[in-house]
């Protein structure tokens, strides 16, 4: 049976991976570095602020303590909450409250690298917050995705939130739109649909266990009907 639906974010909630780009690109500006074209689809996309800052600073031959990372990371998230606060229409994807209607048994997470402020301030916008019973973001580990550990965590964290739910990761259900995320649901042996958000369909239905352009097409009914059978 599926109990629990865990999101990604940038990607899957909001249409914000274009402003994490340009944001990534001043980064290195102010550290006097040239940033690259392509790199952040390369590097970034389904990764952590942390991880992607630490290897594109690398890439250059540039090697920071750990508070100094701190200190970019931190940087970066204050310019994202600048820029995110002064939309008046936050780019979000369409489907998310339609699926939530449709699975009125399912608890629901954001697993993702993005900073929890930035997590917290979106939802709070959207006036989605309350519908979310755990958020795992960036803060909370050191490692990303593709690493499996942020769904673990959920996992773990949502068990403790309902003792009776008793979540296995094969009554879960990710939502990603990165292949470092999608692996990091089959890591973890969640099945995952993905969406082609930010990578064609084609690409991603070689990964995912079912995979849409749009959320909102997403056939619930007929997932919840092969749910139990589902290879990850």
């Amino acid at each position: 049976m599926l109990k629990a639906v865990l999101f990604d974010f940038n990607g899957v909630i909001i249409n914000d991976e274009p402003l994490h780009d340009k944001l990534l690109e001043q980064v290195l500006i102010e550290e006097n570095l040239r940033p690259k074209p392509g790199e952040f689809r390369e590097l970034c996309l389904g990764r952590s602020d942390r991880v992607c800052i630490q290897e594109l600073l690398e890439r250059r031959g540039r090697v920071v303590t750990p508070s100094y990372l701190n200190e970019l990371i931190a940087r970066k998230a204050q310019a994202y909450v600048e820029k995110i606060s002064a939309l008046e229409k936050l780019p979000l994807y369409s489907g998310i409250e339609d699926l939530m209607f449709k699975l009125p048994q399912c608890k629901f997470a954001i697993v993702s690298g993005a900073l929890g402020t930035e997590i917290e301030l979106v939802l709070e916008r959207a006036n989605l917050r309350s519908r979310f019973s755990v958020i795992v973001s960036g803060d909370d580990l050191t490692i990303s995705k593709p690493e499996p550990d942020g769904y673990l965590l959920a996992i773990e964290r949502l068990n403790q939130e309902f003792p009776d739910l008793q979540l296995a990761a094969a009554e879960c259900l990710a939502i990603e739109d990165t292949f470092a995320g999608i692996q990091a649901a089959k890591a973890a042996k969640i099945p995952v649909v993905g969406v082609a958000n930010s990578y064609p369909f084609h690409m991603l239905q070689r990964c995912a266990n079912w995979t849409v352009d749009y959320l909102i097409d997403l056939e619930i009914d007929r997932i919840q009907d092969s749910f139990a059978t589902v290879p990850v």
